[in-house]
């Protein structure tokens, strides 16, 4: 394979210097709730610096997170965005790039790549899509190849899955996603702690976590079956496990619990707003997902100083090093999970010794600071390749049209 071939995960690319007026940039979000891809978008929107990029969100619905945004001063507009498009929406999106004057798009999530390919490709706009998942759909695939837009993604196995159908290396880069290691650190635990004291387990009772949606691509339900299988292996650990956050199989996860007869063992802690200091509360995250992209819950936890086990999915092996900052088990096999989790929290020493590793290697290989100055240098890239563009009140393209 060629050496230009291969992704470049740890280059800072500066970024060009400041050409008197910021880059209009429209990000086209196919969600809006509180996620992985959600949350980097809202770093990326806080961490680019404002003389340089000035930032319009498309979400297809209110939520806290336009919320979020609003307060920080970005103008948010909602649009639907079915897979079946709405021709509304796309004539929302024409008359935004036109009245705004955006240079560049950024769309993520496939229905949000659509909307931007079509609406790029009628007003001469360049399209960069992040693919946060494990690998593009087809829909993506298609849309590159009508607009082509500048596809980036966020593990190494998904570049070469994109060579391998056909996007050219010109229009594909890969930058993973990153962690804020001066905001998710290690901590002292202390008494009193909000989860613990809600469970009722004091600072030296070993707790493993759970740390996303409970939906089925996530595995909540082989958590629950790994605590299980770890309760029989390790009569003697009086561990517990708790899952953070909600979702579609909540009461899936109830009713495994009950059958288990782990109600005293394993609770459910539902959405949580302080990250960092959660997983201050945790001696292991564990994470279960039958399919992923990389998930920003593990390089928190790594960055925290905790060890973690994971399934060997998507880009999680670019994070988790086997054996020196966690343990990789295979997609599926709640037994090796189990079988992992006891290790650690049955061994103190091990657990600080790959912790301590998981946090140095967060900070050299995956802050946060790096990645989001190379995607404002592509930005700026992309943004010189648009059509001249004046931003344009309402009224005025109201007029026009």
């Amino acid at each position: 394979m060629k050496a230009e071939h291969s992704p470049r995960l740890n280059a800072v690319t500066p970024m060009p210097p400041a050409r008197g007026r910021p880059v209009q940039v429209l990000q086209v979000l196919g969600n809006a709730i509180v996620g992985g891809m959600e949350s980097w978008v809202m770093r990326l929107v806080e961490r680019l610096p404002p003389e340089r990029f000035a930032f319009t969100m498309l979400c297809p619905f209110e939520s806290s997170l336009t919320q979020q945004f609003r307060a920080q001063g970005v103008h948010v507009e909602i649009a639907p965005m079915p897979q079946d498009l709405p021709w509304t929406t796309l004539q929302m999106a024409c008359a935004l790039i036109r009245e705004r004057g955006i240079e560049v798009l950024h769309a993520h999530l496939s229905q949000a790549h659509l909307l931007a390919g079509i609406a790029g490709t009628l007003t001469q706009t360049p399209v960069l899509t992040t693919v946060h998942a494990r690998q593009l759909t087809t829909l993506d695939l298609e849309v590159h190849r009508m607009a082509r837009s500048h596809v980036s993604v966020v593990a190494k196995q998904s570049y070469f899955h994109a060579l391998g159908l056909g996007v050219e290396p010109a229009l594909l880069s890969c930058e993973p996603n990153g962690v804020d290691t001066t905001l998710f650190k290690p901590r002292e635990r202390a008494a009193g702690e909000p989860l613990r004291q809600r469970l009722g387990l004091t600072p030296d009772v070993p707790l493993m976590g759970f740390v996303g949606r409970l939906s089925p691509e996530k595995g909540p339900d082989l958590f629950v079956k790994a605590a299980m299988l770890m309760k029989v292996r390790y009569p003697s650990l009086t561990a517990h496990a708790v899952l953070v956050g909600e979702g579609p199989m909540r009461q899936e996860v109830v009713e495994l619990i009950a059958r288990y007869g782990l109600q005293d063992r394993v609770h459910l802690a539902g959405v949580c707003h302080d990250m960092p200091a959660l997983y201050g509360e945790l001696d292991a995250v564990v994470s279960c997902s039958h399919t992923e992209a990389m998930p920003l819950a593990l390089m928190e936890a790594m960055a925290c100083g905790l060890p973690t086990v994971a399934t060997r999915v998507g880009g999680v092996p670019d994070i988790v090093e086997p054996g020196h900052t966690g343990w990789l088990c295979g997609p599926g096999d709640f037994d090796d999970l189990g079988r992992c989790a006891g290790l650690l929290l049955s061994d103190e020493a091990l657990r600080r010794c790959m912790g301590e590793r998981a946090r140095e290697r967060t900070v050299q290989r995956l802050d946060l600071a790096p990645g989001i100055a190379r995607v404002g240098a592509l930005l700026e890239r992309l943004a010189r390749q648009a059509a001249p563009a004046q931003p344009r009140t309402r009224q005025a393209a109201a007029a026009a049209n």
